[in-house]
């Protein structure tokens, strides 16, 4: 049997400037965005390539906004990934390198942190 990890909640304070900011400026796709009723509104994203999509919205998450540490994208090339952030208005950190992999950083405008990673080639 798969378990597959398809959906991590992010908890935000402004689901437009989050939907704003994930879309315009770090590329994500939005596939929904459903407002149920006055309490609930299910927003979702996915980064592109990613069979792992991010959810936001109203009476989504209870977690307090900027809570989220450490999520991570995998890319090919993280040097053109941080040219595009950067590109796109993104304060994003300079590559770092480590044994297992080299690595830029970023966060949300609430303060949701994210890594992007280089894996490094085993040959």
């Amino acid at each position: 049997m798969d378990w597959k990890l398809e959906l991590v909640p992010v908890p935000v304070t402004d689901v437009d400037r989050a939907i704003a900011f994930y879309v315009e400026k770090v590329g994500f796709h939005l596939d929904h965005d459903h407002t149920v009723n006055d309490e609930t509104r299910f927003v979702q994203l996915t980064p592109p390539g990613s069979a792992c999509s991010i959810a936001m919205g109203k009476g989504i998450v209870d977690s307090t906004p900027g809570s989220m540490r450490g999520l991570q994208l995998v890319v090919s090339d993280i040097d053109e990934a941080r040219t595009h952030l950067v590109d796109r208005g993104v304060p994003a950190s300079d590559v770092e390198d480590f044994p297992w992999g080299r690595f830029v950083f970023f966060e949300d405008p609430d303060g949701n942190t994210w890594s992007v990673q280089q894996i490094p080639s085993l040959s």
